[in-house]
């Protein structure tokens, strides 16, 4: 008897690809629609158009879908604490939270419940198994992969769970499901955080917290402008200051280098090689080792975010709660609230959450 996959059917092209190969390979596929966002909107929750469009990939494939209702999890799980770090003035990256609570926790339980023993889902990493060890390893598709954002995951849910678009061009994907007639073959790929889509991010964010306007200084304390309130900017940002260039010594771009919480100040510096902008160690917190086991603080390298370029770094130390990274070279814009995340060549070997970061060991 065929091994019964439940995969997560987002309503997009990834996962409906996914679902189409694991039909293909012999296993028996239900599907489930997770709805983690509990919003009428319908100029931007798009979850009524996905729904249906992965009704219309189901009845193609011929196997069932079942809608469940994640949302009071998610609000709980992910977005409480998206709000309480934005109330810190740092930029969280919820996606990974919601990885790992939601969909390899609550609908991995959620499947398991039904008589799945393992999920599926569209996301661009492979799993390799060696040594009794479940590796999370990047995509051969660099420009999708998503190792980044899984990074929190451990050897039980890695275990239980199946990328099968994982090394897949995203040309191959459209090219597969435009061949079997899925009308999401063309379909636009999701972007920014999950529950703010397309909306203006401010807007959305006044909804919940209360905005706390203040000043905007240079890093030698001249006041040069007003903020909206510290939780809309991040290390490193350039557009949206409201403050042009041309002040101080020269005619260069202003970028945001740090924020004053207990002044609620925004500090600023000019020019893109600005000292302020360029760390060379990070402490970070919430240490998790996908394989339960302390790497080498040796022949590391690490993203300080998604899009970051991969450098070369070493454990200065390393706790159970708690390290300390030092990078070949200063980096630009490390960001209190992003996470680092480290590889062993493609070998994705967990990640922390950074905390602060410095010029130089004290």
């Amino acid at each position: 008897m065929a091994e019964t996959i439940i995969i997560g059917m987002s309503g997009g092209v990834d996962s409906a690809v996914a679902a189409a190969i694991m039909i293909e390979e012999g296993y028996t596929v239900e599907a489930v629609f997770m709805k983690n966002w509990n919003e009428s909107d319908a100029e931007f929750c798009t979850a009524t158009k996905d729904y249906h469009d992965a009704l219309q990939v189901c009845e193609i494939l011929g196997i069932p879908l079942r809608s469940v209702d994640f949302s009071d999890e998610y609000w709980n799980k992910v977005f409480q604490l998206f709000l309480k770090e934005c109330q810190m003035g740092r930029t969280p990256n919820p996606d990974i939270l919601c990885n790992k609570e939601i969909k390899f926790r609550v609908f991995l339980d959620h499947a398991l419940d039904l008589g799945a023993l393992r999920i599926a889902t569209g996301h661009y990493a492979y799993i390799n198994q060696t040594n009794g060890l479940y590796q999370l390893c990047r995509s051969a598709n660099t420009e999708k992969d998503q190792s980044y954002f899984l990074y929190a995951l451990n050897q039980d849910q890695l275990s239980k769970s199946i990328f099968p678009i994982g090394n897949y061009k995203k040309s191959k994907v459209r090219q597969k499901a435009r061949e079997l007639g899925f009308l999401n073959h063309d379909k636009k790929d999701s972007t920014g955080i999950c529950f703010i889509g397309e909306r203006n991010y401010r807007r959305f964010l006044k909804r919940f917290l209360p905005a706390q306007p203040g000043k905007i200084v240079t890093d030698e304390g001249e006041i040069i402008g007003e903020h909206d309130g510290l939780m809309y900017y991040t290390n490193g940002q350039r557009q949206g200051l409201g403050i042009g260039g041309g002040f101080g010594e020269k005619d260069a771009p202003w970028y945001v280098t740090d924020k004053d919480l207990d002044l609620n100040t925004l500090i600023v510096g000019q020019g893109h090689d600005h000292p302020e902008l360029y760390h060379l160690l990070l402490t970070a917190s919430q240490v998790h080792w996908i394989s339960g086991l302390h790497p080498s603080k040796e022949g590391l390298t690490a993203k300080i975010r998604y899009r970051a370029e991969e450098v070369a770094c070493r454990l200065i130390e390393n706790n159970e709660d708690s390290l300390t990274v030092m990078f070949d070279e200063p980096q630009f814009a490390i960001t209190p609230g992003q996470s680092i995340v480290f590889y062993d060549q493609e070998v994705c070997l967990g990640g922390a959450v950074i905390e602060t970061r410095a010029h130089s060991l004290k």
